[in-house]
């Protein structure tokens, strides 16, 4: 297995340990306000959510009791996300009757309960989605909030649960946010050259996407891709995009993540990619295909429109969920976008980020999310947030061969929608794509680079059909697929046919 596949999203899913109980602060416990004044501390808190994934499969904060919520909130420097509107499905401003007058009778009642000036509290009302950031400090605060019939979801909006666990269950933090910066010598097994000197990733062969280049190149689609940004140090993603039969097209950065710990601080570190991550999905998607004699992407004519959204894959904190949201919405706002691939994730929801892919998707978006990347010792955590939302396309790697074997580090489960076969049976080695640096090659794995990797086999099959719906583009996938017209429990559709789908 490759140095860059084990790094990826191994912090995110971190071993679950189990905690003893204590009465006195169990989540469903009546306990008065009066014996409340102290928050949880964060460990306590990490116990409270390891212990709902551990027995019920997953945890939300709107199943937390209002003293959990509290806690977190305190411990995440009292900054709440609010989601309101007139019903549960009510997330967009431009279609919400009233919500101004909503939004002001939730703000009287924050006012009221806190003691002070909202505006001195307030971070940000956002522009399409019915949400407000605030600052509450109060317990009562939050219990008077959740019996507003408007209210569709109460968050902390900066607990930050990865970097609240213990420093044992991290200790290889460092490999752990899918970050990395090196080149890897391609083994010769790996790939095949085609004209003009590009090299063919050898998994791309058991998907047929070279077969699908006879009828469709991505030509005239764009892809979104959110992510961590794009290395300004690799020109095939920058000043040699169009190259060789890559021509015509355009690439557009973006940064949306504000590097600060602080919420209120609003400036963006720019579209750069500082993890390297990201560079290796947008490769992987849509890389030229030219004489440099590196490898080339799955739709290397399509367009593409990359964004900084966080500091690596966990999106664990204020400025990387918001930083999301706003790409989602973004994304959601340009028509010439048609798909989406997002290879980062976390342990549980969070709303800002559901409302955000709900806005993009409520635009005709086809949104590929990955299904999870983990050790081989908590793959059990199953599929992650946000490729399990019915709004997103859930996709992971699974091994070389015959039968079907998840790879070493993905999660599978009855949410998964596509599989992409992304480790070789023998070596172990994973996806050639081009590195951080220009004339450098790297391996990539896990469920980042299969859900990559299908966005890019989807902007081959809108391109070969453009007037089509997103749902016609999704129904011929499925129908190219190894298991269709059935699901597998574990590996969704299986494996696409690209050739098939482009016929």
């Amino acid at each position: 297995m490759t140095k860059i596949t084990l790094r990826l999203s191994v912090i995110m899913f971190l071993v679950l340990v189990s905690c003893a109980k204590d009465d006195a602060l169990q989540e469903n416990s009546p306990v008065s306000i009066e014996s409340q004044n102290e928050p949880l501390t964060s460990k306590e808190i990490n116990k409270k959510i390891d212990e709902a994934i551990r027995t019920k499969g997953s945890f939300d904060w709107s199943k937390a009791s209002d003293y959990l919520l509290w806690s977190a909130v305190v411990r995440g420097q009292n900054i709440v996300t609010i989601g309101f509107g007139n019903s549960r499905k009510d997330f967009e401003r431009s279609k919400s009757a009233r919500i101004d007058n909503i939004q002001n009778e939730l703000q009287e009642t924050i006012m009221k309960h806190e003691g002070g000036n909202l505006k001195k509290g307030s971070i940000s009302s956002d522009e399409y989605l019915n949400l407000i950031d605030v600052t509450i400090t109060k317990l009562e605060t939050i219990i008077a909030l959740r019996k507003n019939k408007h209210i569709r979801y109460i968050e902390p909006a900066d607990y930050r649960y990865f970097e609240n666990e213990n420093l044992e269950r991290r200790s290889d933090s460092g490999s752990g946010s899918g970050c990395g910066f090196e080149a890897s010598s391609l083994s010769t097994l790996d790939y095949t050259t085609i004209t003009p000197n590009a090299k063919v990733p050898w998994a791309f062969y058991l998907h047929n996407i070279p077969g699908a280049w006879n009828y469709s190149t991505g030509k005239g689609i764009t892809i979104g891709i959110v992510d961590t940004g794009v290395s300004p140090n690799q020109t095939l993603l920058g000043s040699n995009f169009n190259d060789g039969v890559s021509t015509d097209r355009t690439i557009q950065k973006y940064g949306v993540y504000v590097d600060s710990i602080w919420p209120w601080t609003s400036g963006t570190d720019g579209p750069n990619d500082q993890c390297g991550h990201g560079t290796s999905m947008a490769s992987v998607a849509a890389s030229p295909r030219n004489d440099k004699g590196l490898p080339v992407g799955v739709a290397y004519n399509a367009n593409l429109v990359t964004y900084r959204a966080a500091s690596n894959v966990v999106l664990d904190g204020y400025h990387e969920q918001n930083g999301v949201k706003n790409a989602f919405i973004a994304l959601g706002n340009r028509s010439d976008v048609k798909i989406i691939s997002m290879s980062m994730g976390h342990i549980f929801s969070v709303g800002k980020i559901e409302d955000g892919i709900k806005y993009a998707y409520s635009k005709g978006k086809l949104i590929f999310c990955a299904g999870g990347t983990s050790t081989d010792f908590t793959t059990f955590v199953g599929v992650i947030f946000p490729a399990w939302m019915p709004e997103t396309i859930a996709v992971t790697g699974v091994k070389e061969g015959a039968s079907y074997q998840k790879c070493d580090v993905c999660h599978t489960g009855g949410k998964i929608d596509f599989t992409v076969v992304m480790q070789r049976a023998g070596s172990g080695n994973t996806i050639p794509v081009g590195s951080y640096y220009d004339n450098q090659s790297d391996y990539v794995g896990g469920s980042s680079v299969a859900t990559a990797t299908t966005a890019g086999i989807a902007a081959l099959v809108w391109a070969k059909n453009p007037s089509w719906t997103r749902d016609q583009v999704l129904a011929k996938m499925r129908q190219s697929a190894s298991f269709y017209p059935n699901k597998n429990p574990e590996f969704g559709y299986g494996n696409i046919n690209a050739l098939l789908a482009v016929q």
